[in-house]
């Protein structure tokens, strides 16, 4: 079948959720992806940073392969040998006491919501179903109700209320609005991304985070950390938080915590705040399953052992230096932003121009696949493993495309 027939076929049998670039991929190696026809493209998305570790990691295939031989599934209705160790491991990673394993970034959110939710009436006192929960304008962690009433998005929340309360929303980077806001007694939580991967890789300024943490601290409030997308590497740390020595309350992590093997997610915290959840409270069928559990045991081992954190900062370096140089050639670029590995480019239009949208067209014509967030923004995140040939050959790519619009 050829790359249109099974673009018609996603077309006439699957929900139109999505509008992806023309490409259907087929096979992938670390930092490279083939199409059903045999071209071949460098993968500057990661699926959305799911696969820091590269595509397909032998090592990953390897545990995933012993573990499923074993026991794939238990439900938490019965014990089984890969939860603790793969909790123990997370817990003494980024030093916290207890570990809740989900599967999706958005169980993820929702847990962590719902533990602030009971920490804060049964340690904080907050009066029943009075509790708030801070949230900055611009934030992105998924679809689920809970996820869009807190979004000031239109594109997700239009059509899908009424919405759920107990949100404020306050400008991102604005640490006298969460001043302001943590006034409230009732606040619970304070959950923030510690950069906007989905809003366009947007950076608080130097300081911010390490700020708002204290603000949180001093008015008994937990501070939440969504490091879902800029976790585990891709930043050039093992979390955004680490650049300002931020210890979140509680901490979300999610898509390479499997390698793009299977939906794995975790939320961390303390005794105090996990401990508020007792049995039949919250659950998942799926959440802490042993195959679930021995991937990410190992995907934490790859990123660790093959220098995955450091290669992101250098490359990152690499990648940014470019960037800066090229906006200085290029009047269609307004500003080039980036942290580690986690770059965009944001064009000099509006939100509505199809012409980020073209420019990823070209590129994945040239061999470079990304994709546009937020109509006019080009977010470039390749996986942690990528080599200094490869980016250079992405940049080549990039500025021939970039200059061929002018």
């Amino acid at each position: 079948m050829t790359s249109q027939e099974y673009i018609d076929l996603e077309s006439t049998y699957g929900a139109h959720n999505y509008h992806p670039l023309p490409v259907v991929l087929e096979k992938g190696k670390g930092s490279i992806v083939w199409d059903v026809e045999g071209n071949e493209y460098l993968d500057f998305l990661s699926a959305y940073s799911a696969v820091n570790q590269g595509h397909c990691h032998p090592r990953l295939i390897g545990a995933m392969m012993k573990q499923a031989e074993k026991l794939t599934l238990s439900s938490r209705a019965f014990h089984n040998n890969q939860l603790g160790l793969a909790e123990k491991k997370l817990a003494e990673k980024f030093g916290y006491d207890k570990v809740l394993f989900m599967n999706t970034g958005v169980e993820a959110g929702e847990s962590a919501l719902k533990l602030t939710r009971k920490w804060g009436y049964e340690i904080k006192g907050i009066p029943i179903n009075q509790a708030q929960i801070i949230v900055a304008e611009g934030n992105f962690w998924g679809r689920t109700i809970a996820a869009i009433s807190s979004s000031n998005d239109p594109q997700s929340y239009t059509n899908f209320g009424p919405f759920l309360p107990g949100f404020i929303k306050i400008p991102y980077n604005d640490i006298n609005a969460l001043e302001k806001a943590l006034i409230n007694p009732n606040v619970a939580g304070f959950m923030i991304e510690p950069i906007q991967g989905e809003a366009g890789v947007i950076l608080p300024e130097t300081g911010y985070l390490k700020k708002a943490k204290e603000l949180c601290q001093a008015a008994q409030v937990l501070f939440i950390a969504d490091e879902i997308q800029t976790g585990l590497g891709r930043t050039g740390a093992w979390l955004a938080c680490d650049h300002e020595g931020v210890k979140p309350d509680l901490l979300l992590l999610g898509k390479a915590l499997s390698g793009g093997f299977m939906p794995v997610s975790a939320v961390l915290s303390s005794n105090e705040i996990m401990l508020t959840l007792r049995p039949g409270e919250h659950g998942s069928t799926f959440g802490g399953n042993p195959l679930a559990c021995a991937i990410a045991s190992e995907a934490i081992d790859i990123l660790e052992d093959e220098n995955l954190i450091e290669n992101a900062q250098i490359r990152g370096n690499q990648l940014m230096n470019f960037l800066q140089s090229l906006s200085q050639k290029s009047p269609l670029i307004r500003e080039v932003r980036g942290k580690g590995l986690l770059c965009a480019i944001e064009i000099n239009t509006d939100e509505d121009s199809p012409i980020a949208w073209d420019i990823c067209l070209s590129m994945m014509k040239s061999g470079l696949l990304a994709k546009p967030t937020h109509g006019n923004k080009i977010r470039l995140a390749p996986p942690l493993c990528i080599s200094e040939n490869d980016i250079k050959k992405a940049c080549q790519i990039i500025e021939q495309t970039i200059l061929s619009y002018q």
